[in-house]
């Protein structure tokens, strides 16, 4: 995605350049993009409102034969697709960047399952987005008129009389008056601008209502911005629908992802000893008779191979769910965790009860990562651990006194994270300049 301009924004600048600021907001490359949107709001706002009300009046007078319906459907896609230029034109000259509506999807119905131009014109019918592209087409027109009238008053009026005295001369030379007419009732009482206190009045005015301009385009766009984001954008519902199954993909990515490495785990390093183990005792057995000392020490060696085996079954184990959290909670699974990082590491954890399995173990395996980035990354000396309750979320912080300079980029460990997070409905929020320290926040909803 393309980023967007950020807008000037009055009071933003270090006060030692407002000034400059202001009297540059006229030149500056937005404010002619702003006066170009809306100049180009009327015939826009004309054509859509022509259309729109054309059509939905046409299909709704042949509602009483059976070409009613598909040209409703028509107007309704026609909206559709001079809502998918209206999108544009805010995305390239105001620089806002609004998603594309969900797509019409007619329901499968038929031999195979097609979808046909009946179904698909329902659908157009049903769509709430289709009917917010006409209401956009119904109340922008008035919008465009007010907003057009206000933006070339101004522009007009405060470049005019900012170069009045530029100008000036063309009146005494082909119009035969001294300067321009400001009031005349035809009987000789005339009011002209001539002499220089009053050029120069006029042009401190134009001045004036330049600089005013660009706050005004800026208000007149405003609310174009809320126009085009809420009526010709996803619904609400759209948009959580979404959301929800992009968190259902990466949900699903994540816990395949965990299956192959319990897989790969069980198979390299568990699995592969026991059938060493099992090959030994093999071994073993043959030569008990023949050479029990040599059996003797074949069966202490795979005792000791038991031992191992055992110890990476546990380890396997609590990577994926580890029983003191489930008995115990976060609090000793946590400090359990900082006590086998390799630096010394502070955990509090402040919880009046245990929030819910699913967020205990995100939040534990967070940790965790966390943990293990900064043993190995950050050349830390210390680190602390936060979990706290606000509300009805779960607060988890993690400081350390690194190099800093963690990465949250696509691919790294840290966007896994945040992406795991994001599944539940949670944040993730990494502060990490170099040289650091590193202070990783992370918020999640409580059940």
């Amino acid at each position: 995605m393309a980023t967007a301009y950020r807008p000037y924004e009055p009071g933003t600048e270090p006060r030692g350049q407002l000034v400059p600021a202001v009297l540059k907001a006229p030149f500056q490359g937005r404010v002619w993009r702003e006066l170009l949107y809306v100049l180009l709001n009327l015939p826009m706002a004309i054509l859509t409102f022509v259309y729109t009300v054309t059509m939905i009046a046409l299909g709704a007078g042949l509602l009483i034969t059976f070409l009613g319906v598909p040209v409703l459907g028509a107007a309704l896609a026609g909206c559709r697709a001079l809502g998918v230029v209206e999108r544009a034109r805010a995305r390239v000259l105001l620089g806002l960047e609004v998603a594309e509506p969900e797509p019409v999807l007619g329901r499968r119905g038929g031999k195979g399952g097609r979808r046909g131009p009946v179904a698909w014109v329902g659908a157009l019918l049903r769509s709430g987005t289709s009917w917010r592209h006409v209401i956009y087409a119904l109340v922008h027109l008035p919008w465009a008129v007010l907003s057009f009238g206000f933006a070339v008053t101004f522009t007009f009026y405060g470049w005019g009389f900012a170069t009045y005295p530029l100008w000036r001369w063309v009146f005494p030379r082909y119009l035969d008056q001294p300067g321009l007419q400001i009031f005349g009732d035809g009987h000789g009482h005339d009011f002209y601008l001539d002499n220089p206190f009053e050029t120069t009045v006029t042009c401190v005015t134009g001045v004036l209502v330049l600089l005013l301009t660009p706050w005004l385009l800026r208000a007149l766009t405003s609310v174009d911005r809320i126009m085009v984001a809420g009526l010709l954008g996803p619904s609400r519902l759209a948009s959580r629908v979404w959301e929800l199954e992009s968190d259902r993909g990466t949900v699903v990515d994540t816990a395949a992802a965990d299956l192959r490495r319990i897989e790969r785990d069980l198979h390299d390093g568990a699995q592969a000893r026991l059938v060493a183990l099992a090959m030994d005792l093999g071994l073993a057995k043959e030569k008990l008779e023949e050479d029990p000392e040599a059996a003797t020490k074949m069966v202490d060696e795979a005792h000791g191979e038991v031992k191992l085996a055992l110890q990476e079954l546990r380890d396997l184990a609590r990577g994926i769910h580890p029983a003191i959290l489930t008995d115990r909670g976060l609090d000793p699974a946590l400090s359990a965790l900082a006590a086998r990082c390799a630096v010394p590491v502070k955990a509090t954890v402040d919880l009046p009860q245990r929030p819910a399995p699913a967020i205990e173990g995100i939040v534990y395996f967070t940790v965790s990562e966390l943990l293990q980035n900064i043993s190995k990354h950050s050349g830390a000396r210390s680190a602390e651990v936060d979990v706290w309750r606000t509300d009805d979320r779960v607060m988890l912080q993690i400081t350390d006194d690194g190099r800093g300079g963690a990465d949250t980029s696509a691919g790294s460990g840290l966007a896994g994270l945040a992406e795991r997070i994001d599944a539940v409905d949670g944040i993730l929020v990494v502060q990490s300049p170099a040289g650091g320290p590193t202070t990783v926040t992370a918020e999640l909803p409580w059940r």
